[in-house]
């Protein structure tokens, strides 16, 4: 399956100038955790980075930093690493891994914000897909037993 198909479309962004005030604002309003930072290019989303409720905790909050004046572009974690729609799960699975990030931002072909997929996101199709397997046996024996009669 790609990634393209599993990804959450709705992704809750910031541009670099985006305060951090403005930032926690966005997360409080939509329930989530992190925000893609993004720059316009030609009508479209490029992410450049991600900012984390964690890294507003870590670098402002825990150092007790003053959080006038900074921005989602000063705070976000530079190094982005993100999937093209087309990846398979595993292969997301791996890149994630391989990168310690737990959220990561899909792009289309073109390298512009398509969605969001989250370590939850791939969880859930996992147990889904473990679920379906589990079935597997027992109806196996039961095909068996009406088909021998035993």
């Amino acid at each position: 399956m790609p990634i393209g198909e599993l990804c959450n479309r709705e992704v809750v962004f910031a541009r670099r100038t985006t305060t951090i005030v403005e930032a926690a604002q966005l997360m409080r309003r939509y329930h989530v955790g992190d925000l893609v930072v993004v720059d316009e290019v030609g009508g479209r989303r490029i992410p450049v980075g991600m900012l984390t409720d964690r890294d507003i905790v870590v670098e402002i909050i825990a150092k007790s930093l003053p959080v006038e004046g900074v921005t989602a572009g000063e705070l976000m974690r530079p190094r982005l690493v993100s999937v093209p729609e087309t990846a398979g799960v595993v292969a997301t699975i791996q890149l994630m891994r391989a990168h310690g990030v737990r959220r990561i931002p899909v792009v289309d072909p073109e390298g512009g914000l398509a969605g969001i997929v989250s370590v939850d996101d791939l969880l859930d199709l996992l147990a889904e897909e473990l679920t379906e397997l589990a079935k597997v046996a027992p109806r196996g024996q039961a095909s068996e037993t009406r088909t021998r009669g035993d």
